[in-house]
């Protein structure tokens, strides 16, 4: 609320200014940059992921270690929590970033060393990815800080709409491409990755160096590494939006059981689990083109809490759908709606949280991230050996719009979010590293 004048009510009204348009937000030469590294990082991360995925099949024809790839890659960052945030805000954040698609890139060419050796164990592989998940878990924070300090606090919440973009192109694309270059040869497949992150490394190097940052640089300490944890407990709208996701995507995911429903309930193949995989991002990509027309500029919060009640009743239709299309399109107002709850709480974690702690909050907010998808699949794929693949997707969709219900009443500052521009949004002091609180 702002302050009272001495001068009575203000009867002249100031317009608006219009809603920041791609076209500006990419006349920002570090904001190009910057969504090169991100789109070239991605579609490496995919086209390996997938091309690991059929290598250890081939070698193994074993589900179990299938699933092991995903969690020695999430692990790290459950492990690191406490490092990566920090050390995002220790040091440069542009250098960290390039650092970590350089180790992208060094594992993809570990992997493509070990196709042409024709190595029989899959141990080295496991080896590979564990040192993948720990470039990961650093990309994340650094990568989700540094953009507040390239871009204009107008032009913040357009430009990470628009960063979506580049993760969702790259995930539309990446495992179609990593698909098709696997079957020419793995060799094709890990030298492309490794590509694509070279890519990413040069268009890091040149995004041009932030302003200093004005805040003291703190000395190591354990209150310091636990301040993110800290400053996201005692705010109540980034708790209410962090949590928010965790729960929803954790009860609603159902990307672990589009196997399922590819082969045993649409009769589709192959071909159609990969179109059923690819329909969120494409609904994601198309909601972020209208919210880059049509941003979010007033209720914010109300429209995450919508948003993420639409995710669970999508959920729901294509729980029960055995029409293909129904499915494809349930699937996309999946992601359309995923990609609303995404743009409106990572504006909201950027602009409630101090750039002294920004990089911890992210590191925080990464690890929810991961912890819902993985759990997420854990989630679906036991409920399913107990219940039924439909009835434990549609169990989660209801649980989504519940969990929706449920956080509204709990997290009345997250309802109550307005503005997307920071101009009105409560903005706490952060907690001092040195408290005992």
């Amino acid at each position: 609320m702002h302050p009272a004048t001495a001068c009575g009510p203000v009867l002249t009204s100031v317009a608006e200014p219009a809603p920041p348009r791609a076209r500006e937000i990419f006349s920002h030469r570090p904001f190009r940059l910057f969504w090169g590294v991100r789109l070239s990082a991605v579609a490496g991360i995919q086209i390996l992921s997938i091309s690991v995925a059929w290598h250890i099949y081939d070698l193994t024809g074993s589900a179990f270690l299938l699933g092991l790839t995903g969690l020695v890659q999430f692990l790290p960052s459950l492990l690191l929590i406490l490092v990566t945030g920090s050390v995002s805000d220790r040091y440069s954040r542009r250098t960290i970033l390039a650092l970590c698609v350089l180790a992208e890139a060094g594992c993809a060419a570990a992997l493509l060393l070990l196709t042409l050796f024709a190595t029989d164990p899959v141990w080295p592989i496991f080896v590979v990815m564990t040192v993948m998940g720990i470039a990961r878990a650093f990309f994340g924070p650094s990568s989700q800080s540094l953009l507040p300090n390239l871009m204009p606090k107008r032009l913040l919440a357009g430009a990470i709409g628009l960063n979506s973009s580049a993760n969702q192109l790259a995930t539309i694309c990446g495992p179609v491409a990593g698909g098709l270059l696997y079957g020419i040869s793995p060799n094709v497949a890990y030298g492309t990755a490794m590509l694509a992150f070279g890519f990413g490394v040069m268009f890091a190097l040149l995004i041009p160096r932030p302003a200093e940052r004005s805040h003291a640089v703190e000395p190591p300490s354990w209150e310091r590494l636990f301040a993110g944890f800290r400053y996201v407990w005692n705010n109540q709208i980034l708790l209410g939006a962090i949590s928010l996701d965790l729960f929803a995507v954790l009860l609603g995911g159902a990307v672990a059981l589009m196997p399922v429903y590819a082969r045993d309930i649409l009769d589709i193949g192959p071909w159609g689990l990969g179109l059923l995989r690819a329909a969120p991002a494409i609904g994601a990509l198309l909601m972020v083109a209208w919210l880059t027309t049509f941003p979010i500029t007033r209720r914010s919060g109300p429209i995450m809490f919508m948003s993420v009640g639409v995710f669970g009743a999508a959920t729901v239709v294509f729980g029960f759908s055995a029409t293909p299309w129904l499915s494809v399109l349930a699937l996309m107002f999946v992601g359309a709606s995923d990609m609303v709850s995404v743009y409106v709480r990572q504006t909201l974690v950027q602009l409630a949280t101090p750039d002294e702690v920004r990089g911890r909050v992210s590191a925080v907010n990464m690890l929810f991230i991961g912890a819902s998808n993985e759990l997420g699949e854990f989630r679906a794929g036991s409920f399913a050996a107990v219940m039924g693949a439909v009835p434990a997707v549609v169990f989660g969709g209801f649980a989504t719009i519940g969990i929706a219900g449920i956080w509204w009443r709990l997290f009345p500052a997250l309802r109550e979010a307005n503005r997307l521009d920071g101009s009105d949004m409560p903005i706490p002091e952060p907690v001092p590293a040195t408290s005992a609180s």
